[in-house]
């Protein structure tokens, strides 16, 4: 294939041999790419700022259907700084690319999942709160992982308004009316149920007037927890380290 170029977001990278790296990369008009880059480790090797962890820039190289692509050159070159200095954001943006990278397979074309991947780590690097970005990505991905869930409306009566609890039975929320239709229902507070579905249908632009109290996080994070285990099975290392993030939080903070 000839020279091509492409916005892109680096999801990972590892070491290749004792000079080079494989990275891959989330191009906006080419899907995730998994390139070969040459030579990485070189001293003052060009393409060094645009290999680093958190980072969007417009990547050149050859991008191949099939077996490893090569990166040659990049520009724009734009790092999440705040992100990279900050642990605990780091844990939050690494999570979230994890699950971009599991929605969708190598290759596919996805300018959608791209730019909200590319506005959740923005907003997140602006200072906006990682959790609940983190949780509106969560839930709007899950149509990539096939999971159509309708947060509207009760999927008896269609009623909008009130309490609701989540039904694996009926693939949707029940209002409170009709809790007894399924005894097997998710038993989820019903201030969490209430914020998924504003998170179902949310743009990251509006979410700067949302602040929840730590118990209301903790409920949103169990019943989303759960669908994921339920529907997507993911185990991801990410979300291991921020479901542990507290403890260290605490510990690296004590009381004084």
């Amino acid at each position: 294939m000839a020279i091509a170029e492409s916005k892109g977001i680096l999801l990972f990278s590892k070491d290749h041999k004792e000079k080079d790296k494989l990275v891959k990369i989330f191009t906006e008009s080419a899907g995730k790419q998994m390139f070969y880059v040459k030579g990485a480790h070189r001293r003052n090797n060009p393409l060094t700022p645009a290999l680093l962890s958190f980072t969007e820039a417009v990547y050149i190289g050859k991008f191949n259907s099939e077996g490893l692509s090569f990166l040659n050159s990049a520009k724009e070159v734009r790092h999440f700084r705040n992100i990279q200095s900050d642990i605990f954001l780091a844990g939050y943006a690494t999570y979230i690319m994890n699950l971009a990278d599991a929605a969708i397979e190598d290759r596919v074309y996805d300018p959608n999942l791209y730019t909200f991947l590319h506005q959740a780590l923005l907003m997140m690097d602006q200072g906006n709160d990682a959790e609940i970005l983190t949780n509106i990505f969560e839930i709007q991905v899950l149509q990539r992982f096939g999971i159509a869930i309708d947060w509207q409306k009760c999927a008896v009566c269609q009623e909008t308004h009130g309490k609701f609890d989540y039904s694996s039975k009926y693939n949707g929320i029940l209002c409170e009316k009709h809790w007894d239709k399924d005894p097997r229902r998710h038993h989820a507070d019903p201030v969490a149920i209430h914020f998924i579905r504003m998170f179902s249908q949310i743009s990251y632009e509006n979410i700067q007037s949302i602040e929840l109290k730590p118990e209301t996080k903790a409920s949103i994070r169990q019943t989303i927890d759960a669908l994921y285990e339920e529907y997507v099975g993911l185990h991801l290392k990410s979300k291991k380290f921020i479901d542990q993030m507290g403890s260290w939080e605490k510990m690296m903070n004590p009381k004084t």
